[in-house]
Order: structure tokens, then sequence, then C-alpha cells
């Protein structure tokens, strides 16, 4: 792999914690249904301290806005790619 596509393939993990799965589901989230039902909850992302590697479950505190909040940046910077 090229470093470009080693930085894409990393983007596109990081963006998957926070998309949701069919029944709205986000690994970000974890089980709580809340986030995943609840149509004052459904669209909420919480950006996590930490995240569980094999589940990629948000863990510490849940309103980061540090590192974690670039996701904004690379869900921008997929959409452009996808654009083009």
């Amino acid at each position: 792999m090229t470093m470009r596509e080693v930085a894409e393939e990393l983007e596109r993990r990081l963006i998957s914690i926070f998309e949701p799965d069919e029944h709205g589901h986000r690994p970000a989230h974890g089980d709580a249904e809340k986030y995943a039902s609840d149509p004052h909850w459904k669209e909420l992302l919480l950006f996590y301290e930490y995240f569980d590697a094999d589940t990629g479950r948000g863990l510490g505190a849940s309103h980061q806005t540090g590192w974690t909040s670039l996701v904004a940046t690379l869900l921008h910077s997929q959409g452009e790619a996808t654009a083009d």
C-alpha cells in the first residue's frame, strides 16, 4: 500500500465507528438503544476520549472535542473525494 492508501484506510476505519448500521446502531455508542432509536438522540454523535479496539465502543469522557472531532474533517474529505 502507498502512504496515501494507508491514510485513506485509516480514515475509512475511523469514520466507520460513527456510521449507523441497518438498525441505527453506531459502534461508538455501544449497545445504548437510546442512540439508535430515540428520535431526539439518534443523530447525536458523541466524541469519546477512547475507543474499545475490538468493538469501537466509546469509552471515557463523551464530550471530547479534541482529536476525535477530526472525524468531521474526515467526513468532509471523504464526501469531496466521492463527489469527484
